[in-house]
Parts: structure tokens; sequence; C-alpha cells
């Protein structure tokens, strides 16, 4: 009776030990602090020479849309090649993506041919030069209850293992205008404390995760929305509202782009992953399903083209050369 006691307490023992072992391997990695997380962009990246075959993978405010404008911008600059594929849903998180037991919102509407692809088998193919992912919105509640940090890292980890050299972008999206009064305020304080010093500090924490570059969106929406109330208004956006769709009903949604505020996003998107001046090129475009798009008035899409240029060169996470004073 003893030794079957002893044995026992060696097995409960072990048993302790492997669960805190378990324990310690699952744990997630401390996130990176900011010097180790800026330490990432101290080289910029290299200038492509050709369009991009890109992916996206996300939600709304990536759309049909953008990306279609994305290469019409490419090829306009002289980008032979450039072409897209996605993976979309409503609100929809990357742990959502992530989970094929789990319903992704939207699905049938917001994955048409021939855009769509399965977002998985996709990446497995090594067939991108960049993938670009977004997370939900609420962005709090993105990090605390859908892990947004851990499933950035696992989409990235499986891109790089098929595809070592693509590059791969986090997309700064903007919060709900339903509270105008801190909008700005609160795009200002997110780009740092949590799309880069949350998500971004945890995923590069993980292995074989790399660096994640940013497209700052929200922050050319906030910095255009700031010009927009300085000169009192533009031809076609009299004010910061006017950057967002107009509903069936007539109202404004308060969070969705309308197209001309989808053409700044775009302007971003193509300066960051081009690193090219998007001043000059054509504001007339078309959506996805080949109708033209509600196009900016000329200074109107001047303005949106310097402040997409402006914000991409001063935001270190792009991977391009910093501005150095010239316009």
């Amino acid at each position: 009776m003893r030794f079957d006691l002893k044995r026992l307490f060696a097995l409960t023992a072990l048993l302790g030990l492997c669960a805190l072992t378990l324990g310690y391997a699952l744990r997630p990695p401390a996130p990176l602090e900011r010097d180790e997380r800026l330490a990432h962009y101290t080289a910029p990246l290299p200038k492509p020479d050709g369009g991009f075959a890109t992916f996206y993978l996300g939600h709304s405010l990536i759309g049909p849309d953008i990306p279609a404008f994305v290469v019409q911008l490419a090829q306009a600059a002289g980008k032979p090649g450039a072409r897209y594929n996605s993976q979309l849903g409503w609100g929809a998180s990357l742990r959502t993506h992530w989970h094929p037991d789990e319903a992704i919102p939207g699905h049938e509407m917001m994955n048409r041919p021939p855009a769509y692809r399965p977002a998985k088998p996709a990446l497995e193919s090594g067939d991108y030069d960049a993938l670009v992912m977004t997370e939900m919105i609420n962005l709090k509640d993105a990090i605390r209850w859908h892990d947004s940090g851990h499933y950035t890292a696992l989409w990235a980890q499986l891109a790089r293992k098929h595809a070592p050299e693509i590059r791969i972008y986090k997309y700064e999206t903007w919060h709900s205008y339903a509270n105008s009064a801190d909008w700005l305020a609160r795009i200002d304080h997110d780009a740092e404390a949590l799309w880069e010093g949350t998500i971004l500090a945890q995923a590069k924490a993980y292995p074989d995760v790399g660096t994640i570059h940013v497209i700052p969106a929200g922050r050319a929406m906030a910095a255009f929305a700031r010009e927009l109330t300085a000169r009192g208004g533009l031809p076609g956006m009299p004010d910061t509202s006017a950057l967002f769709a107009l509903t069936e009903d007539g109202t404004r949604d308060d969070i969705h782009p309308s197209d001309k505020a989808a053409y700044l996003i775009a302007l971003v998107h193509f300066a960051t992953l081009y690193h090219a001046d998007p001043r000059g090129l054509p504001h007339r475009l078309q959506r996805a399903d080949g109708t033209p798009a509600d196009a900016p008035a000329p200074e109107v899409a001047a303005l949106m083209q310097q402040v997409a240029w402006d914000v991409v060169r001063n935001v270190r996470s792009t991977g391009l050369a910093q501005a150095t004073g010239e316009s």
C-alpha cells in the first residue's frame, strides 16, 4: 500500500509538472516593447518595380471597391501586373476568418467572383506579393474578445510559410463617427496605443511573424478631415460627414466610406504598397462592378493625394523612407 501511495504521489507530481509546462508553452509571448517594435522599421523596404498580387483579408471597410481602386491607380502609375483577391465579411474579425467552423457574417454578399478566393488556400498557394489585413471595429473588443494580436500572428505565419518574401500590412482603419466630438482624438490615440502598441506589439512577438507594416488610412482620414475643416469645406465635401456613405434612406452612415473617401483610402494603400507619389494620378475611377465611382472634384482629389503622400511618408511603420522636408 505504501508503495502504491508513493507511485501515486510521483504520478501526481509528474502530472502537475506537465500541466505547468504546458501552461507556459501555451502562454503568449510578452508583447514587444516600443523600442523593439520600432526597430522593425529601421530600414525601409525596397521600392517595388512592378505591380503586386495582393490579398485582402477583413471586412466592409475594405469592401469590394478599395482594392479595385488601388489596382487602377497602380496601372495608371505604370505598375503592370497589379491584381488582387480577397476574403471579406461584415464586421468580421481575423479570428472569425481563421476558424472554418465560424460563419463569416455577410460572406455570400461580400465575396463575389472574380475577386473572392478562400483565404487559407490562397495564402498557402504562395501566389501573393502582399497580404493586407485589418481588424474588426470596435478595436478594444477585437483585442479583448477576439485575441487580435494572436490571430494577426497566425495569418502572418501562414503567409510567410508559403511565401517567405511576402510583405504583410495591417490596414489601420477608424471608428464610428457617431461620437463625432472625439472622433479625431480617438484616431490619434488608437494608431499608437491599439493598432501598433497593442495588436502589432503582440503579433510581432510570436516566432516566424517578422515585420508587419502599417497602411495608415485612419490617420489619413483624420488629416484630411482637419484640412477640410480648416478650409471651411470644399466642393462636394462641405464637412467631415461627407467622408461617409449615404444610406438608402438618405442619412449618413457612421463608419462606411463614401466613394470619395474610398478614393482617399485607396491613395494611402497605393502610396504605401508602391512607395509612389500619388499626386497627379486619375481621380475618376470605376467601382469593382464596373460602374463609375462618385469622383471627388479635382481640387479635392489633389488635396487627398497630397494628404495621402504626406501621411504615408511620415509614418515610420509604412516601410517608406521618411520624409526629409520636401513636398
